[in-house]
């Protein structure tokens, strides 16, 4: 067949297929068969890696291994060059003792006097002089040479041409026979020619050993000498058992071998090679392999159903937004997908819904508002034209009453008679619901000091605002409500005396105001309730309620600030009672002109 009909029955096949049947194809040929090399692939480098990295651990085990017992040596030759070069303890050795009395005597006068027993006694290690002076008496820090010369390590000694020899064997320390590591020499520093000296010190093998254990590697080690095994942390030997062999099947299996060479003897450091489990590490690297399969497999059938939607579904929305027509405006699309032929279609068709929304809110819908703020406008003048019975008929009046007492000299009577009338001309002029804040405060200290001319000496208050506050605009007698509702609820039938505390004050981002009393207080469900009713305020909540004090001003601050404005209420029966108005210094600014 010629490449070119090849080809065109190649594309009349494809033409022939749905989208969905190509997208099968692409997966099987570009997806799955490539999954099952690269999956096989990627298995096979998981388990080299994983045997790479136990190889580097017992690497490192055999490094460390080698630095704990490297480290406890090195303490004990510390130790024992001390012992070698201290003068003191040469002395001593070479001294003469008329009998066991006299030795007991320079013996305590130079464990006292040396303090050699505190720098042995504070160490890990167990050090004893063999001395060739027949005038020391065995026991303690010093014995006869002779209670060393038929032990092999003695002999081993004599015979190596070595100042220092290191020796491991099974024998009696004590009471028992137990483990012991042993570094012996020559004292020979100050007395080459007076004597034979030999400083033996056995090391502590219970801590070198549980040292090794502690460390909870995570595989098995031996550290031998020879074909004896000296440390282990398979869980086998102890302190007062003697060594065991290492065979050599055990040895050639070991992953590592390191090698510790202490003044001529070699120690043995082997390291086992893990068991690797295939189906472990597998098993441990569940999600990576999961993800593999979500990303090879999962994941392209997804992406094939999304493509399919990706044609069809947006039209079947734009259809739907077409057949909906039947409201006062056009619906947008509420998403436009992708930067293709279709989604520039749902983009024009957003902007031309947006246009003829904005000519229908601007030819109809403001016209309406416009006529709906007229006539509430207009309600609330027949309300307040209600409210304003006579107002300067009554102004005339409290005037006329607080000249004559001034007449009469009751000063008193004329002052309460002018705020009075302060704060019925505040309750009668609404030609603006915003006053200032410094306005609001004067009208608060009006309302208390009439208060307190009830009162008397019961009620006590105290105003405070900074002066920052004061030039700005709140809904009028907002906060004298909740100055009110303090005395009314606060302290009346209350005996004792009580305190009003008012504080206005910059906090951050918000003006806040706060109106405290020292009455009778509520409990936390109240005071729970009230918050809750305070929030949730509305015009129509208002009409279904008789009390509207603190709810009326609660929803004209709420109006004023675009539903910003928070309350608190803090309150303890029988202690008082603290409301917090939090009123956002954006919205504040706003109304105030700034």
């Amino acid at each position: 067949m010629p490449e070119d009909k090849k080809n065109s029955f190649l594309t009349d096949k494809l033409d022939n297929l749905r989208i969905r049947q190509k997208l099968m194809l692409i997966q099987i040929f570009c997806v799955l068969l490539p999954l099952l090399i690269t999956d096989s692939v990627i298995i096979t480098l998981i388990i080299n890696e994983e045997k790479r990295v136990a190889m580097q651990e017992i690497e490192n085990i055999a490094d460390s291994v080698k630095y704990t017992l490297s480290d406890s040596i090195d303490n004990a030759l510390g130790l024992m060059q001390n012992i070698y070069v201290n003068r003191y303890v040469n002395e001593f050795l070479t001294s003469d003792f008329a009998s066991p009395a006299d030795y007991y005597d320079q013996y305590t006068h130079f464990i006292k006097d040396s303090l050699y027993a505190v720098g042995v006694s504070n160490s890990h290690y167990n050090a004893v002089i063999y001395a060739d002076n027949d005038g020391i008496v065995n026991g303690g820090y010093f014995q006869r040479l002779e209670m060393a010369e038929d032990t092999w390590w003695y002999r081993e000694l004599e015979e190596n041409d070595k100042s220092v020899m290191i020796f491991s064997d099974y024998a009696r320390t004590g009471m028992n026979n137990s483990r012991v590591i042993s570094l012996v020499r020559y004292m020979d520093y100050y007395n080459r020619n007076q004597g034979k000296s030999v400083l033996k010190i056995n090391m502590d093998y219970s801590g070198m050993s549980l040292d090794i254990i502690n460390a909870k590697y995570s595989a098995v080690l031996y550290v031998c000498e020879g074909d004896r095994v000296l440390f282990s942390n398979d869980g086998r030997g102890g302190l007062q058992v003697p060594f065991e062999n290492m065979d050599e099947e055990t040895r050639r299996s070991a992953g590592v071998h390191e090698t510790i060479n202490i003044y001529g003897k070699i120690w043995d450091i082997y390291v086992m090679t893990p068991k690797i489990d295939s189906g472990e590490i597998l098993l441990r690297n569940a999600p990576l392999i999961g993800g593999l399969i979500c990303i090879n497999v999962i994941l392209p059938f997804l992406i094939m159903g999304l493509i399919n939607r990706s044609f069809t579904q947006r039209i079947r929305e734009m259809d739907k937004i077409f057949r909906d027509v039947d409201g006062e405006e056009l619906k947008k699309l509420p998403e436009v997908r992708g930067n293709d032929e279709i989604s520039a279609l749902m983009f024009s068709y957003n902007r031309m819904a947006q246009r003829m929304n904005e000519l229908i809110q601007t030819v109809y819908k403001n016209r309406l508002r416009s006529q709906e703020i007229d006539i509430a406008r207009q309600n609330a003048e027949l309300l307040a034209l209600h409210s304003q019975i006579n107002p300067h008929f009554l102004f005339n009046a409290l005037e006329s009453i607080r000249m004559h007492s001034v007449l009469k000299k009751e000063f008193e009577t004329a002052d309460m008679v002018q705020k009075l009338a302060l704060m019925e001309r505040q309750n009668v002029e609404w030609g603006d619901d915003l006053v200032c804040i410094r306005d609001e405060v004067e009208f608060v200290e009006a309302y208390l000091e009439l208060q307190k001319y009830r009162f008397g000496a019961k009620l006590s208050y105290e105003v405070n605002a900074d002066e920052e506050c004061l030039d700005y605009r709140l809904p009028k007698l907002s906060l004298v409500t909740f100055v009110e509702n303090a005395c009314v609820h606060g302290m009346e039938n209350k005996t004792l005396r009580s305190w009003i505390f008012v504080r206005i004050s910059m906090q951050e981002d918000a003006l806040v105001a706060e109106i405290e009393d020292t009455g009778h207080g509520m409990n936390e469900e109240q005071c729970r309730s009230i918050v809750e009713e305070m929030q949730n305020v509305s015009i129509d909540k208002l009409k279904e309620t008789s009390h509207v004090g603190i709810l009326n001003a609660a929803l004209r601050l709420k109006m004023a600030s675009n539903d910003k404005v928070r309350f608190e209420i803090d309150s303890e029966t029988g202690a008082g009672t603290m409301v917090t108005i939090s009123f956002p210094m954006d919205e504040l600014k706003r109304i105030s002109g700034r």
